[in-house]
């Protein structure tokens, strides 16, 4: 299938990227989620900071190429992603929180929105931007066994419980693409995706 269009501007920009990235040994699939991430961040620290789990990209690409249901956890990370979605497999896609939603007592609005996604997509590619409760209570049902994501994408920011979700999601076994320590945000985590849906796109026949 022919390549997705892109702007003269991001291939310039990848290009750069590309000149300045330096040595690595990530295989192709990866360098492109991470040069993607950069681009999204300017940020070269993202080098060291993404790290693969195994069959992650494969993972993905087969649950997006098939039309699988995404769940991200904001409306930030929707808004990044949800026009490539659109130009090639739309796939549905649900957001955690919405405005206006209520929490269950004890719980986030986000971490409340993500547990009914997944009781309707219980093996939906999961995406955490944002919300790092979410991802905690993700991974509880992960370790229950009551959800199998085919993909986890973990990149929430910030500094409260950030850091020890991330640590939690590298405990589990489900295939997962995560950003350690304390950087990440929706930028990233769309960045990925996008990434992600142009390698699955670009395989097809």
């Amino acid at each position: 299938m022919a390549k997705l269009w892109q702007s003269p501007i991001l291939e310039e920009s990848f290009a750069l990227i590309d000149q300045e990235f330096g040595a690595h040994s990530f295989t192709p699939a990866e360098y492109a989620v991470v040069r993607r991430v950069i681009h999204s961040t300017g940020d070269f620290e993202f080098k060291q900071l993404v790290t693969f789990g195994e069959g992650a990209i494969a993972a993905a690409i087969q649950h997006l190429a098939k039309g699988g249901p995404i769940i991200v956890d904001v409306t930030m990370v929707r808004q990044g992603v949800v026009g490539l979605v659109e130009r090639t497999f739309q796939n549905p896609l649900l957001t955690a929180v919405t405005v206006g939603d209520p929490a269950e007592p004890g719980r986030t609005r986000t971490e409340t929105g993500l547990l009914r996604c997944l009781e309707q997509y219980p093996e939906a590619l999961v995406v955490i931007g944002n919300a790092p409760t979410a991802l905690m209570a993700l991974c509880d049902r992960i370790d229950a066994g009551t959800v199998h994501p085919s993909l986890v994408i973990g990149a929430p920011v910030g500094f409260v419980a950030v850091t020890a979700s991330k640590q939690r999601l590298a405990q589990t076994a489900v295939p997962q693409i995560r950003v350690e320590g304390r950087k990440g945000g929706s930028p990233v985590a769309a960045a990925m995706l996008n990434a992600l849906l142009v390698l699955a796109w670009e395989q097809q026949p």
